[in-house]
């Protein structure tokens, strides 16, 4: 067994398979060796360990990634299971902060997951709808947009 430790002190105790998952954890279990001392995790508290725990729980039996090749290949979006679509609808702040703690702790399936649970909610929308979406104030004046758009007329559909 594994105790994780979240920025607020909250300790998690989880199986080790499960807190593997997370390359850093794994790199910290080999450099350290095993230990009863909970590993501390900073940047993540304890709402957001929770779900990621859970994840890791539910995912600990996934085969692993394999990388290299397969990292040329283009990412889909539209690969998402009905369990992870159904574990990824959460408010628009705890999504982005699964992300962080997702890359902060290298666990590659799980920050794929969030990247493409953001894709698909842009997916279709305009520059203002995803503006208005995430809270993104538009500072372009008038005349910088117009200049954005004259550099970029290639990019739009004819």
């Amino acid at each position: 067994m594994v105790v994780l430790q979240s920025s607020d002190g909250k300790n998690f105790t989880v199986e080790r398979a499960v807190a593997i998952q997370s390359v850093l954890i794994k790199n910290l279990l080999e450099d350290i060796g095993e230990s009863d001392e909970p590993i501390p995790l900073p940047n993540v508290n304890a709402k957001v360990l929770e779900k990621v725990i859970e994840y890791c729980e539910y995912h600990v039996d996934d085969p692993a990634p394999i990388l290299d090749d397969l990292d040329e290949i283009p990412k889909r979006s539209d690969d998402i299971t009905p369990q992870d679509e159904n574990f990824m609808k959460v408010d628009q702040e705890l999504l982005f902060e699964i992300l962080l703690a997702a890359n902060y702790m290298d666990i590659k399936p799980l920050l794929e997951l969030g990247c493409k649970t953001v894709a698909n909610m842009i997916r279709n929308k305009t520059a203002q709808e995803i503006r208005t979406m995430f809270n993104i104030v538009d500072d372009f004046s008038p005349e910088e947009r117009e200049q954005i758009k004259k550099e970029n007329e290639w990019a739009e559909d004819h």
